[in-house]
């Protein structure tokens, strides 16, 4: 097994590489990018340039829905353990992508006429066009997420490209066809479209959704206001300028902004890749900051970069792209507004990964203020916006400090949750090696295969059961159906995502652990089922041996008294190493071991899931128990001992 060095070098090489295919499919598309805005402005001119900007300006904002949809189903992809649970849980944001992404065409084509009276647009064409595009832009984004959660770079960066290509070309056919401005935005959404088309996912058969729709939304909620804040920062003062200025200027402002684009779409490939490889980590991989540390040096590298060659580019460099009418005069010219820009767009860029990494680990709060901050900067540049270079500095001082609030929150919660998890490492329970169901299946029929409801198959199937072939699939197939004779009720309970490790359970953690609440145990607990408080109230009754639940803890205690003796498997589960367990199967023989000192005797198997909550074994309330009472009406249609035979027949 890999040490914490080996995995922590693992991680960052996985972000580097991802980093790279991404920010080289990102080269190609900013390239795209820049080769369309040159020639929109060209063919165009200042006035029908800041037009489409406008526009185009008009989808990105409405991209919080379609970018909180893709950071969703990644971080959800990327902690999902089979192809079958990622596919379920994209399924289901696809469909509601749908949904969200049709109603935000609507809303724009209802309200089209007060936006194109707003942005001073030449007709509202243009804002239908733009709702068809969104219409698909939203679902795209769910699809976009489900192969970035599986780690498809390639995949990824081959979409963008594409959707930069059709946008380039179709926009200069159609400007050669004589359409426009108009003819600008139908190969915008026609981009879209394509993207949408071209990257739909091969899918097996369905399963259900991992996920509760209390979780989901929950974390959409979060993305949502997230990218909210996010799409204002970058786009309010674009929005903003197209208002105050005239449509020339406005057209100038719109070219320094795309530069500091093209720095954001660089910033966001690390982002996109850091993203769902963190999201994947446990606490221990990420409390020394490397992985965060390796982020933020390659944003701050590529920023850099851009923002010195921008400032040293002459200014007829820039109109030889351009055109003559994006002359700007006086010493605050091109190229210093472009590096000003430039830097402001880094500084912002720091501050999205120290959010982003937050937020694919845990519910951030940061999103909440960004999205206060933005509405700050909206107040600001309303406020002071007598030139071009007023509005950038407004913006590269409010990012700054908002870095600094950003960042010295991250460190102040970062160490202290080193320091509380620190605190409690000696008594968290030790994960020994992932294990897969079968072998669970094995070791929960093989103590329960003495009970009289496996009377019938006992003699014909105990090899099976107590010397198991784990890799034949056959063998696990009728472990399974003879453990469904009696648990399939109680099996099915479990979360599907859920994770089997062989465990190490020490002394100290058994405050931790609760015995099953059932049965004779309600009578022994009295409401505390923790291990050590049924253990005492055992102790104080032991020596009233009538009682065949005391002798039956016993006999175990006795057999474990002796050398050698193997007292069999304990199989827990929970929601990580730092929560409660549960013990699913073994309650008399882990309080026998408790009692006699024995716990090195047991074999102890974990099952983890963040969704355990709603497994009523775990933790009992009426939501758990209604979802255990639908899903008992279920089971009595099935009937696993003629499911048994049928499969024993079938097999020979």
């Amino acid at each position: 097994m890999n040490g914490p060095t080996d995995r922590s070098r693992e991680l960052k090489a996985r972000i580097i590489s991802g980093s790279v295919v991404l920010l080289s499919g990102s080269g190609l598309v900013t390239a795209i990018n820049v080769a369309y805005n040159v020639a929109v402005a060209r063919f165009l001119g200042p006035g029908g340039f800041g037009h489409a900007t406008a526009v185009y300006t008009l989808l990105t904002i409405t991209s919080a829905v379609t970018l909180s949809f893709q950071i969703i189903a990644t971080k959800a992809v990327a902690q999902q353990a089979s192809i079958g649970a990622r596919e379920a849980v994209y399924r289901g944001f696809h469909r509601g992508a749908w949904g969200a992404g049709v109603f935000v065409a609507v809303l724009l084509v209802l309200f089209r006429q007060g936006i194109t009276n707003y942005l001073n647009l030449p007709n509202t064409t243009l804002v239908v066009l733009l709702a068809v595009g969104t219409a698909f832009y939203v679902p795209l984004g769910s699809r976009r997420g489900y192969i970035q959660g599986a780690y498809g770079f390639r995949s990824l960066a081959k979409n963008l490209i594409l959707e930069g290509a059709v946008r380039l070309f179709g926009s200069l056919l159609m400007i050669m066809l004589g359409y426009g401005v108009t003819g600008v935005i139908a190969a915008n959404a026609a981009a879209i479209v394509f993207s949408y088309l071209a990257i739909s996912p091969k899918l097996s058969a369905s399963i259900p959704n991992p996920l509760s729709f209390g979780n989901v939304l929950q974390e959409f909620s979060q993305a949502l206001i997230f990218f909210s804040g996010q799409v204002l920062i970058n786009n309010c003062d674009i929005v903003l300028v197209k208002h105050f200025f005239d449509p020339r200027v406005a057209g100038l402002y719109a070219a320094v902004a795309m530069i500091g684009r093209v720095i954001f779409a660089f910033s966001s490939a690390v982002v996109n890749s850091m993203f769902p490889v963190v999201a994947a980590t446990d606490h221990e991989e990420r409390k020394n900051f490397s992985l965060i540390a390796t982020s933020l040096l390659l944003v701050l590298s590529v920023g850099s970069v851009f923002a010195i060659g921008l400032r040293i580019t002459p200014g007829w460099v820039w109109m030889k792209f351009f055109g003559s009418g994006f002359q700007l005069p006086g010493p605050h010219g091109f190229p210093y507004l472009l590096a000003l820009y430039a830097i402001m767009t880094v500084i912002y860029s720091l501050s999205v990964v120290v959010i982003t990494y937050e937020m694919s680990y845990k519910i951030a709060n940061t999103s909440w203020l960004q999205l206060v901050f933005s509405g700050v900067l909206i107040v600001s540049i309303f406020e002071f916006h007598a030139s071009l270079l007023q509005v950038i500095m407004v913006q590269l001082i409010l990012v700054s400090v908002f870095l600094v609030v950003i960042g010295a929150g991250f460190l102040k919660g970062s160490l202290r949750n080193n320091r509380a998890i620190e605190k409690s490492a000696s008594n968290k329970l030790r994960l020994l090696r992932r294990i897969s169901e079968d072998e669970v299946i094995a070791e929960f029929l093989k103590s329960d295969f003495e009970n009289v409801a496996y009377d019938k198959y006992r003699e014909a199937f105990r090899p099976i059961v107590f010397t198991p072939d784990l890799e034949d699939k056959t063998e696990s197939a009728k472990r399974r159906a003879l453990l469904f004779v009696r648990h399939r009720a109680l099996w099915k309970e479990l979360p599907l995502d859920t994770e089997w490790y062989e465990a190490s359970v020490s002394d100290l953690y058994l405050d931790r652990i609760r015995v099953f609440p059932r049965a004779q145990w309600l009578k022994f607990a009295r409401g505390n089922f923790a291990i050590t408080e049924v253990v005492q109230r055992i102790q104080r009754r032991e020596r009233k041996n009538d009682n065949p639940f005391l002798v039956k803890i016993s006999d175990i205690r006795l057999r474990l008294s002796q050398e050698h003796s193997n007292a069999g498997s304990v199989v827990l589960i929970g929601l990580d190493v730092t929560e409660p367990l549960t013990i699913l199967d073994g309650n008399h023989r882990f309080v026998a071991a408790v009692l006699e000192g024995k716990l090195d005797q047991l074999r102890f198997v974990c099952g983890l899931s963040p969704e355990m909550a709603r497994c009523c074994w775990y933790k009992t309330n009426p939501a758990s128990l209604t979802r255990y009472g639908r899903n008992l009406l279920q089971h009595l249609v099935r009937h696993p001992k003629t499911e048994l035979e049928s499969l024993f027949e079938h097999s020979g």
